[in-house]
């Protein structure tokens, strides 16, 4: 690139502006480090998005006060409403790590299921931008340490798809009672534990699958979930499909679909899946602040689709050309 000649035609045109613009991008790109603060203005990893009534609603790992909310009308812009706090702090159980909200509704309620001190715990709300809150600040049943909730409704069940830290973090999948007070004992199983070369490509002696999230599309149950830790390079997305919701499952042999590879940048991973006014599915995902460095985490989109395969399952795919960053607005 002929910085030279940039900056002379931008001085001669007389845009001050234009020169402080191109000074910074060009040393972004002599130093090879992409500024992602420049170009997003909302940092939540973990994040989620719900659809009600007209409104998306925004959550995400991002204070150990709770769970900040953003709302929008169109997916484009995003803002806080006035008390920003889905869930706070002493309203609920936990108070410290709150991590991985997933919201759905259940019985003419709204329901937060998320982690908080290595734990899972489910809060209730009359409304989706909150407050979530508890009766009795206790977590759910379980052996260990316990993260990232996904709950799925399927054929009058309830599955609890969990996250435990164990020999690695492994994701697991449990009945719910249908009050959603706590899991029935007995019903756990192992999904995923990551085994395959793109999962662990630091070779670490604690391979890492997380962030489930549960698709049923053709009577074919995909869940997608994400691998190496959140602080390497090469976090990203892949997908398993089986015919029952517990399993057994079976990976594809394309993992993974979102990856620095196809969206240009570091730690994409560990979101949720939601579908816009159109019809059109996306994946919430978020991404290492820059080249160099890992927090804050920025919040982004990607395009999903089912792609018809003749004689065998639909893919999942994504569209790294969708990337999109969501803006907070001013």
């Amino acid at each position: 690139m002929n910085f030279k000649a940039i900056f002379l035609y931008i001085y001669r045109m007389g845009d001050l502006k234009g020169i402080l613009k191109a000074v910074i991008t060009g040393t972004s790109i002599l130093l090879g480090t992409t500024s992602v603060a420049q170009q997003a203005s909302i940092f939540l990893a973990d994040p989620t998005i719900f659809a009600d009534k007209g409104k998306y609603y925004l959550y995400g790992t991002s204070s150990n006060q709770g769970f900040l909310v953003y709302e929008s009308a169109d997916l484009q812009t995003w803002q806080h409403p006035k008390d920003s706090f889905a869930l706070r702090r002493g309203e609920a159980f936990g108070n410290k790590g709150f991590w991985a909200p997933q919201i759905f509704t259940y019985k003419g309620n709204y329901y937060m299921a998320y982690t908080a001190n290595e734990q899972i715990a489910i809060a209730r709300a009359s409304s989706p931008a909150g407050p979530f809150k508890q009766d009795s600040l206790v977590p759910l049943s379980g052996t260990g340490k316990q993260i990232d909730p996904f709950i799925f409704f399927d054929n009058g069940k309830v599955y609890l798809y969990h996250v435990k830290l164990q020999n690695g973090n492994r994701i697991f999948v449990t009945e719910m009672k249908p009050d959603l007070s706590d899991i029935i004992p007995g019903t756990e199983k192992e999904c995923i534990a990551s085994i395959e070369g793109w999962e662990n490509t630091a070779k670490s002696e604690w391979p890492v699958a997380e962030g489930p999230t549960v698709l049923k599309h053709k009577n074919v149950y995909y869940l997608i979930y994400s691998s190496n830790d959140f602080r390497n390079k090469d976090y990203a997305v892949g997908y398993a499909t089986s015919s029952s919701p517990i399993g057994p499952w079976k990976k594809y042999t394309g993992n993974p679909i979102i990856s620095r590879q196809t969206v240009g940048h570091n730690g994409s991973g560990h979101g949720d899946v939601y579908t816009d006014k159109q019809g059109r599915m996306y994946y919430v995902v978020h991404t290492h602040y820059s080249d160099d460095r890992v927090a804050p985490r920025a919040t982004a989109v990607v395009g999903l689709k089912f792609k018809t395969v003749k004689g065998g399952e639909d893919v999942l795919e994504a569209d790294g050309k969708s990337f999109e960053w969501l803006q907070r607005k001013p």
